[in-house]
């Protein structure tokens, strides 16, 4: 058994945040996550006694420098994209090959307390208040793989998306989480004890007529097995949502994620301390808590009290399911 999953974990998202390590635990953060496997935010981590959690790159590139890896649309092109795109072409075995390598590398280096999944998504951006939403990736090796996995003949992507388009969308989501599982079980052949997460598209599976699975190819119940704890982007502002988004989406969760299953919402240093309140209030508690660019929440003791105040609380309505 996992004995980790059942610590709450609060904290800030960035490296940044451990240069107010010596206080983070004073204001109720335990617990850092930071990009890749870092060996100075591991060590800071040991030294402020923090959990050391990474974050850990999927599915993104720099488009502009591996436009081999950029998805093809349904009309044979490149997808559209802009500085801040991710997913990419999963029929290049190279990157596959360099990703995994990167993983293996880390778990073996490292033990980190946890490690969650980001860009763990087919071609897309989420962070938006109003997203270019484009259906991908109809390249040649991509539709033989598809009709491979279905016993179709068929590569016109017009014809996929007109006739088989839940068969389409189901096989991208398939795909999505068999690396998810692939990369879960690396990590626990190594750290039985390290909890897994994902940082997920933020939207109900409803919204945007089904785009958490059609376009990015999140489908909840296929990931739950490799998944500990999933983590919704929820940066309202950037997404032209209202502070009460995070609550909002905690009290639905139980609607389309899978029972048994832990949610830590993300919240964004913008849209404190409104977003942070509102999560606070709900109903359904958040299972821990992440702050993008949380560090400077640390830098005014006023703010850091508010922190406080929210991770209390929170651990309060936590408590019977402890």
């Amino acid at each position: 058994m996992n004995h980790h999953i059942n610590q709450l974990l609060f904290g800030p998202y960035g490296a940044a945040g451990l240069e107010k390590g010596s206080v983070l635990k004073e204001y109720g953060a335990n617990a850092v996550w930071f990009h890749g496997f870092d060996p100075v935010a591991f060590e800071a981590c040991n030294r402020f006694d923090l959990a050391a959690c990474v974050e850990f790159q999927t599915f993104r590139v720099d488009f502009n420098k591996h436009p081999s890896l950029i998805p093809i649309g349904p009309d044979g092109k490149p997808i559209r994209y802009g500085s801040l795109v991710q997913g990419v072409c999963l029929s290049d075995k190279e990157f596959l090959e360099e990703t995994e390598s990167n993983l293996l590398n880390g778990i073996k280096q490292f033990k980190p307390h946890g490690i969650w999944f980001d860009y763990l998504t087919y071609a897309g951006w989420f962070e938006s208040a109003d997203p270019d939403l484009q259906e991908s990736c109809f390249c040649r090796a991509c539709t033989e793989e598809f009709c491979e996995d279905t016993g179709l003949d068929v590569q016109n992507p017009t014809l996929i998306l007109k006739n088989h388009a839940e068969l389409w969308k189901r096989h991208k989501c398939k795909k999505i989480a068999g690396y998810a599982m692939h990369y879960s079980e690396l990590i626990r052949s190594y750290h039985p004890e390290c909890l897994i997460g994902a940082y997920m598209c933020p939207w109900s599976p409803e919204e945007y007529e089904g785009a958490l699975s059609r376009i990015f190819a999140q489908d909840y119940n296929l990931l739950a097995n490799a998944i500990d704890i999933f983590t919704p982007l929820i940066y309202a502002a950037k997404s032209g949502r209202t502070n009460e988004w995070g609550k909002e989406f905690l009290e639905k969760s139980g609607s389309f994620i899978p029972v048994g299953k832990k949610v830590q919402l993300i919240l964004d240093y913008k849209d404190f301390p409104g977003s942070l309140e509102a999560v606070a209030s709900s109903g359904i508690p958040s299972w821990g808590l992440q702050i993008f660019s949380g560090n400077k929440i640390f830098e005014n003791p006023e703010q850091a009290v508010i922190f406080r105040q929210a991770v209390e609380t929170i651990k309060k309505r936590r408590t019977k399911d402890l």
